[in-house]
């Protein structure tokens, strides 16, 4: 049932088979090894030191992965193959659709339904506004998303856009974040050098989400933009007031928070000789608070001092392993984000260095990447190290240090 409603669009806009063009195949074929060091450092680390083994560590793996592209008939898939190779694990192999979309071309109106990839917004480091994909940004290396269940229509004109979604059609009205069922809309409008975005989203369970987005383009080496969403309610975790101490159960909570404010304000200056500097700054009203993280970090302090004190070693290192579920919460760890990417196209190869620093406890994550490209092959680089000071955010993740080496074959 859960594909059921995608299935019948699918038949109904079968039709435009006899309107496509000849079937077209591609794809890319990419290895991969990521190598981390783990942090000493933080809730995961303390529990792993009191109880080995109680948590998974971060490994070093290596994977290849076969990417596959076909459309033709009214019809586009691309279609992910994967065999990883975790460190003193057992080999694994798996299989996703990434897109599975069937499309009709009627004129000023397009129709599309299935499984696509539909981003909005304008930011880089963060979108306040990517209310149908909400793709996780940032990440080390560069991956094709997996799309999101929908039925879409868009209308398009010389200056205009619309687009109507509506994402996760057969889900459970109880599913959570992305996979909530939702009905999503977007208005595009040019003015001369500026790009305006209007944006509403309903989602099942949280209601009515609103906002506002601007690209401009103010001379031939400068870009500004900006990105604001109200939200009725949000998804979000909780640590249960009264988690003072051992506690016998998970004292994080699923629920939801009200009335909540994101932006974005950036921009990018381009050189002549393409070297490009982007900043950005935003708040994430759906992150932590900073009395919450206060009260995580006091709690971190609590459970080291049981363990010292002789407290029973198995219920400790339990505490501990469930304050490492705060990391885990969201897109954002800090409310208040600040993020500086320098880039540079030289040729085949682009140099990129960024770094995200959080201003209230002073973390700061560290980025470096380089890519060399040819004709058909790829080769890629990057390392990512968490700096900050001893209570930071950042200096509680489970991973340290992060790098990877990717090679790109596409055929």
């Amino acid at each position: 049932m859960k594909f059921l409603c995608l299935g019948l669009a699918l038949l109904f806009l079968s039709d435009a088979q006899a309107q496509s063009a000849p079937a077209q195949f591609s794809g890319h074929l990419r290895g991969q090894w990521d190598g981390v060091l783990a942090n000493q450092a933080g809730p995961m680390a303390a529990a792993n030191m009191l109880q080995p083994g109680l948590l998974a560590a971060p490994v070093n793996t290596s994977k290849l992965e076969t990417e596959l592209r076909a459309s033709g008939h009214g019809i586009s898939a691309v279609l992910t193959l994967q065999q990883q190779d975790p460190s003193a694990s057992a080999q694994n192999a798996q299989a996703w659709v990434n897109e599975l979309v069937a499309s009709h071309d009627g004129g000023a109106w397009q129709f599309s339904a299935g499984k696509k990839i539909v981003a909005w917004d304008v930011g880089y480091g963060f979108r306040p506004n990517d209310m149908v994909q909400q793709e996780e940004r940032r990440t080390l290396g560069n991956s094709t998303p997996q799309g999101r269940p929908m039925l879409l229509a868009e209308h398009f004109d010389a200056d205009t856009a619309w687009s109507w979604v509506w994402v996760n059609p057969s889900a459970s009205v109880q599913a959570l974040g992305a996979q909530e069922p939702a009905l999503a809309a977007r208005v595009y409008q040019r003015q001369g050098a500026a790009d305006w975005y209007g944006f509403a989203r309903m989602g099942a369970r949280t209601g009515v989400s609103t906002g506002v987005a601007l690209a401009w383009v103010a001379s031939d080496a400068l870009e500004l933009h900006s990105s604001v969403k109200y939200s009725n309610r949000l998804d979000a975790q909780f640590m249960s007031p009264n988690s003072n101490g051992l506690v016998a159960s998970n004292p994080w909570q699923q629920g939801s928070l009200t009335a909540v404010t994101q932006w974005l304000v950036g921009g990018t200056w381009t050189s002549q000789n393409q070297l490009s500097l982007l900043a950005e700054a935003w708040w994430d009203g759906s992150a932590p608070t900073d009395d919450q993280w206060s009260a995580w970090s006091l709690r971190n302090q609590q459970l080291d001092t049981l363990a010292t004190l002789g407290a029973p070693t198995a219920a400790v290192a339990g505490n501990l392993a469930w304050q490492a579920q705060g990391l885990t919460g969201g897109q954002n760890l800090r409310r208040r984000n600040v993020f500086v990417r320098l880039s540079w196209e030289n040729g085949v190869w682009k140099p990129a260095f960024d770094i995200l620093y959080t201003p209230a406890d002073q973390g700061r994550a560290v980025t470096a990447s380089l890519t060399w490209q040819g004709d058909r092959v790829q080769v890629q680089t990057g390392l990512r190290a968490y700096g900050a000071a001893a209570n930071a955010v950042f200096a509680m993740l489970p991973t340290r240090r992060m790098g990877f080496v990717a090679l790109t074959m596409a055929f």
